[in-house]
């Protein structure tokens, strides 16, 4: 197996700095907030048409992993749809053959998100072990973050095309609970998803900085978010322990990553993706305000 470090180190030498496309825009005067919408249609069983409700009502921005073909409930209601979903958080860019599959769920993703004016595709490196998928494998880390970085950067020129960014996400492999952390997963360490981001170098790539999966897997959330700032293409905050709503058994301080995150410049949304418990609605609005800074 090659040097670990040898290997990131000749990365980090080569990367080019990323440059914020949207850095000329006005900044938003507070945090910009969607939710997104998987936790609400399987926990609470709402509709599309009830999240949206629910999300102008609460005077959000949008929504997040939102079916595209249900996107023109969006349009009549002046809300976007922050982050698009594409290919599994299982098969992805580290598996070489996965790719092909990547390439067509990220093509179709970027191209409608695109047309839409929506900013971000979600991308996922995948699991280490796929040797009971189709076409899958095994991959250490040093062949999957090549693999990934191989594929990114032929899709990153689309991204670029349509203006939009690939949203790369970091997910913990510490909970074994189901939908609370997945075992397995590659790219399980903000740095790790941060050397394929660097490596690639375009405005098509960015990291998805989700402060659940970071806080579990690395903590020290708000000096790594000052570190990764102008790499960060979207944010996503759950609840921790056990990502629910961002209430008072948590121990995440929400207002002061918030504080950090506007202070950086960050001009992008923070999706709420956690799972509601038995009341929804009240727990969204004590969500949204704990991140109204």
């Amino acid at each position: 197996m090659p040097d670990r470090r040898a290997f990131l180190g000749t990365l980090a030498a080569s990367a080019l700095p990323l440059s914020r496309t949207l850095a000329a825009e006005e900044k938003p005067k507070g945090i910009r907030q969607v939710i997104a919408a998987w936790p609400f249609f399987s926990a609470a069983k709402w509709s599309p048409a009830d999240l949206v409700h629910h999300a102008k009502a609460l005077g959000v921005a949008g929504v997040e992993l939102f079916p595209i073909e249900e996107w023109p409930l969006l349009k009549e209601a002046g809300l976007v749809c922050a982050a698009t979903k594409s290919h599994t958080f299982v098969r992805g860019m580290n598996h070489k053959g996965h790719h092909a599959e990547c390439f067509d769920a990220l093509t179709k993703a970027i191209v409608a998100t695109g047309e839409w004016g929506f900013p971000n595709v979600m991308t996922f490196t995948g699991m280490a072990d796929t040797s009971d998928q189709p076409n899958g494998g095994v991959v250490d880390p040093e062949e999957g973050m090549r693999n990934c970085i191989e594929g990114y950067k032929k899709m990153a020129a689309l991204a670029e095309k349509h203006k939009v960014s690939m949203v790369l996400e970091p997910l913990n492999s510490r909970v074994a609970e189901d939908m609370k952390g997945h075992p397995g997963y590659q790219g399980d360490h903000i740095d790790y998803c941060m050397e394929i981001v660097r490596a690639v170098s375009s405005p098509g790539l960015k990291i998805l900085f989700d402060a659940y999966h970071i806080q579990i897997m690395d903590g020290d959330l708000i000096r790594r978010f000052e570190k990764y700032a102008e790499f960060v293409g979207h944010v996503q905050v759950a609840g921790n322990p056990g990502r629910g709503y961002l209430g008072p058994d948590q121990e995440i301080h929400y207002p002061a990553l918030m504080k950090t995150i506007l202070k950086s410049g960050y001009s992008g949304y923070v999706g709420h993706e956690w799972i509601p418990g038995e009341n929804p609605l009240e727990e969204l609005k004590q969500s949204i305000e704990a991140c109204n800074v």
